[in-house]
């Protein structure tokens, strides 16, 4: 409901939203503020206090402090690249955040506060759980920061490589969000790809009259690869589209180079085991052998579902009346026939499907689900409310830009009516925006020095249709999986309740972080919630029923939730071609950890890392590339950089990208362990909400797991889910 209507005790939320109001220069002076009173709190520390007085009040809680009132602040300086619609401001945002990773590098770095809270360490303090976890992760962040390493070159040199991937990370996002690459077609190429899509682009004047230009961002190329009828569209793009940000290939061996040599530093083998220590897998081993089980569990069903898209492939060449090709199936067939036999099989009609999903009311479903299953309440901000919202300021203040809704979450009156934080939807592409979807935490919740709350603020930034005159945002049932997921992060992000902003919501380690929100995607394959989510958009208003009976043909209205029959095809094609997409998710997982573990240094130095990339998504997921119409035994695999394009290996899930599949392991355990008999049971709700989002990073992940589920995880579930258990 919107503020104007909610009830009087959700009116006025006890703590103002940020504001969005930042120029070019105030980034800038904003984080040499910060900067400097962070600076000044350690040069404090370390006046003041002596090895034999330091003890976790004198020395970590200053720190932790300083971190929090940060965060509050940093995280909105950092936002402003991914959503600014001004150039000079992301570029600001981008400025500044290095300054900010530089300073967080410098201050990792400080020996004599390293020393001190070596000092604390050694009292052995009693103290409560997660200041003792906040103690030990620091201790232990200093000494993989290089601090264990000895005052001389080798540190100097450790520092280097620190400063140099924290700007390859940055450059390398960069590059991928600034991309600005394309392809002209004529109407003919691009023979099956839905009118909406394509009457949406740009035409072209000149050499390119009569063309129009298709962009990599994924609202133009997914479409494509799905509906583009003729092969040679869809391989121009699909290869064009791995060698899109072909600027990052050298940065990335560069990082991978890097990587190895710091870790090597610091006495592991491999950047891989340095990576993984401190995640709930522990060694490299554990991954590599969940893997490699993983794949050879999967690898049957993958060729089974190759040979049945490579019939259906032969039997539309034939249909079309073309020439029968080779007996390849192209890494550029997959998302056409994928799509093609859902649709043949499964009477699958995703445009028909989405009809049922306009983006506003689903969203509205989502929230209702939340509140019934976590006790949460949602209020939209609008209107004048923004007004009083802002401080004496314009309600546009609150928010980036004009079409973000902003949300204040509440416990319902059975959680004790107590104000919990606030969220925004950013759900519109634009240009110069972050180019997938992802929940950004802006403001992270902890206790203050005075023993008071301090309440979140987190983002959701998506990449959906815009609506028109005729048409609402209309969402394919995919796209309510990704929007479930991620506002499941967001939810994560708001119930978390932490001493401590370090360890609030999402910051969980890499190979736990999904998992929640896995976890609730598994609602959206549940009949009943599908129902309740559906709301046809001739439904919505007059303007909207007039524009579906012309656009459809049809004299009768349908009925405003989805049907049945529609349902029972969505659910039955959970796991078509599922073997494949886990494979693909193998190739990444695999791939990721084949350039952190290397033999030896030399070795990585002559990996050829494209080369690698391809060869191994051949072997594993079994698709052709380019280099199958080559001569046998001449195979070049040197056609794509994909891992340019891979933003994830960059930007944290190094040595990590295995995450989303073991995170789909302890999903699928909590799923079918507490919900899947009944998913709506708020009483388990509240449970998982309590147990599971509340501790964020707090304690160990593996003790929140079984907390929840009453005993260790095991793989049965997510096995069965695949259909693939011994």
């Amino acid at each position: 409901m919107n503020s104007s209507m909610a009830p009087a005790k959700y009116q006025k939320p006890p703590q103002l939203p940020p504001k969005f109001t930042a120029t070019t220069e105030s980034l800038i002076a904003d984080t040499k503020r910060l900067i400097d009173r962070s600076r000044g709190v350690q040069d404090a520390i370390v006046k003041d206090v002596s090895k034999e007085k330091a003890s976790f009040e004198s020395v970590l809680l200053p720190i932790a402090r300083d971190d929090n009132k940060m965060a509050i602040e940093s995280h909105i300086i950092g936002f402003y690249q991914a959503v600014s619609t001004d150039q000079a401001l992301r570029d600001a945002s981008t400025e500044a955040e290095k300054l900010l990773d530089d300073y967080g590098i410098e201050s990792s770095m400080r020996q004599e506060v390293y020393d001190l809270v070596d000092a604390a360490l050694q009292q052995k303090e009693e103290l409560d759980p997660e200041s003792k976890r906040l103690l030990e992760k620091e201790y232990k962040s200093y000494v993989r920061n290089g601090l264990g390493i000895p005052i001389g070159p080798k540190r100097d040199r450790f520092k280097e490589i620190k400063k140099r991937l924290s700007e390859i990370s940055i450059v390398f996002q960069k590059n991928l969000n600034e991309e600005q690459g394309g392809l002209w077609f004529t109407l003919e190429e691009l023979d099956g790809v839905p009118d909406d899509l394509v009457s949406s682009l740009k035409k072209g004047e000149g050499e390119n009259e009569g063309k129009i230009w298709l962009t990599f961002k994924y609202p133009d190329l997914f479409p494509t690869l799905k509906y583009a009828t003729n092969a040679e569209t869809r391989k121009r793009v699909f290869i064009e589209n791995e060698n899109k940000c072909n600027q990052n290939v050298p940065l990335f061996k560069e990082a991978i180079m890097l990587r190895d040599e710091g870790a090597r530093l610091l006495g592991y083998n491999n950047h891989a085991e340095f990576r993984i220590e401190d995640k709930m897998a522990k060694l490299p081993k554990t991954v590599d052998d969940f893997l490699g089980d993983l794949r050879t569990r999967l690898a049957p069903g993958g060729v089974k579902e190759i040979a049945k898209l490579l019939e259906l492939k032969q039997a539309d060449l034939k249909e079309r009346g073309l020439p029968k090709e080779t007996d390849n199936y192209f890494l550029w067939d997959h998302r056409y026939y994928d799509r093609l036999m859902l649709e043949r099989d499964f009477s699958l009609d995703q445009q028909k499907i989405a009809e049922y999903f306009p983006l506003q009311t689903t969203i509205q479903g989502m929230l209702k689900i939340f509140e019934e299953l976590f006790g949460l309440v949602f209020i939209e901000i609008v209107g004048e409310d923004r007004d009083a919202l802002a401080d004496g300021g314009k309600g546009s203040d609150i928010v980036w830009h004009k079409d973000v809704q902003v949300y204040s979450v509440w416990d319902d009156e059975g959680e004790g009516s107590g104000f919990v934080g606030y969220l925004y939807l950013d759900l519109f592409p634009r240009d110069g925006k972050y180019g997938h979807a992802a929940n950004f935490n802006l403001q992270p919740g902890y206790i203050d020095e005075n023993g008071k709350r301090r309440y979140p603020a987190t983002a959701l930034v998506c990449n959906f249709s815009k609506p028109t005159p005729k048409k609402p945002s209309l969402l394919k049932h995919d796209e309510v999986v990704t929007l479930f997921h991620e506002l499941g992060h967001g939810i994560h992000d708001l119930v978390s309740r932490t001493i401590y902003s370090r360890f609030h919501g999402t910051n969980t380690v890499r190979d736990f972080v999904e998992a929640p929100s896995q976890m609730l995607e598994n609602w959206c394959w549940t009949p009943s919630q599908l129902k309740s989510l559906s709301h046809h958009y001739s439904h919505l208003s007059p303007e909207y029923e007039a524009a579906y009976f012309e656009s459809s043909g049809d004299t009768k209205k349908p009925a405003e939730n989805i049907p049945h029959e529609l349902i029972a095809n969505i659910i039955s094609t959970k796991h078509v071609n599922d073997a494949l997409f886990n494979l693909r998710q193998l190739h990444f997982g695999m791939f990721d950890m084949t350039v952190h573990e290397p033999e030896s240094h030399e070795a990585l130095e002559k990996l050829d890392v494209s080369t690698t990339y391809n060869k191994l998504r051949k072997e594993i997921s079994k698709i052709d590339g380019p280099e199958a119409l080559d001569e046998p035994g001449k195979e070049n695999f040197k056609w794509g950089n994909g891992q340019a394009t891979f933003g994830h290996l960059i930007g944290g899930y190094d040595a990590g990208y295995y995450g989303y599949l073991s995170s789909q392991v302890y999903s699928a355990d909590m799923f079918y362990t507490v919900f899947k008999a009944d998913p709506m049971n708020g009483k388990e709700g509240r449970r998982y909400r309590h147990t599971v989002l509340e501790k964020g990073g707090s304690q160990e992940e593996m003790d929140t797991l079984e907390d929840f589920l009453g005993r260790k995880p095991s793989t049965e579930a997510f096995y069965k889910e695949l259909g693939i258990s011994k």
